[in-house]
């Protein structure tokens, strides 16, 4: 049993899934909320602030892919890891699905202890993420004119919010809590999207772009390292500019 209760949803239009793995997790210790409608989640979550919500994709109404992006763009849920229990096996779902700021992407059937191993896995990565952000970086990063908001997701450009979904914001933030420091695609994958998930190196480079694209100006602090990685710098003829 753990020590602690961690709550997780479980969303699913199936009552004899939800049944099913709600009845595994409680084995285990959790407390499990099981939902069959997709319209109760986003409330219930930003009231209750779920340790993990584990959602299906084909849904009613409104499907989870579009619950995952409004979790995602508001604050109050921005930080509540998803976990996707879905029967959609195709890569283009599982790449839209982990850039929509899906935390682990699992396929059915499968067996409820493998389950219960990915969510161990992935409440064990969010957890040391949280600790490793709290030792290594301030809540408000700041650089000029841009400010990076850790502990509601938010990013401001020359005094404009700018939307990051959950995985650009991630990989803004550590690489900006780390300047001058370069990191290879492999180390940023395991980092942000953790050694169980499955995605391409090409991943990577997808989100820095859309990074740049957003930040504007400030887009050259992002620095390509030919054959290794990305670093961030703290440009100071960008501060300049700013000021």
């Amino acid at each position: 049993m753990l020590s602690t209760r961690k709550t997780i949803f479980v969303v699913d239009d199936e009552p004899d899934i939800v049944d099913l793995i709600t009845y595994n997790l409680e084995r285990e210790g959790y407390k499990a909320v099981g939902m069959t409608d997709s319209a109760e989640v986003f409330e219930k979550a930003a009231q209750q602030q779920p340790d993990l919500i584990i959602l299906d994709i084909m849904m009613p109404g409104t499907d989870g892919l579009e619950l995952c992006k409004k979790l995602r763009s508001h604050p109050d849920t921005a930080k509540i890891p998803v976990m996707f229990l879905t029967a959609r096996t195709g890569e283009i779902d599982q790449i839209l699905g982990l850039e929509l700021g899906a935390d682990d992407y699992v396929l059915k059937p499968i067996s409820p202890r493998v389950l219960i191993a990915r969510v161990k896995s992935l409440l064990r990565r969010t957890s040391e993420q949280a600790r490793l952000e709290r030792v290594v970086a301030p809540e408000v990063l700041r650089i000029g004119t841009l400010e990076i908001h850790r502990q509601n997701y938010t990013v401001w450009v020359d005094g404009v919010e700018t939307f990051f979904p959950k995985k650009e914001f991630e990989l803004l933030a550590f690489l900006a809590a780390n300047p001058d420091k370069v990191f290879t695609r492999d180390q940023l994958l395991n980092r942000i999207w953790g050694e169980t998930v499955y995605v391409v190196d090409r991943t990577v480079d997808v989100h820095i772009s859309k990074i740049r694209d957003k930040l504007g100006r400030y887009a050259p602090c992002i620095e390509t390292v030919k054959g290794v990685g990305y670093r961030f710098r703290w440009r100071s003829d960008l501060v300049e500019t700013a000021s």
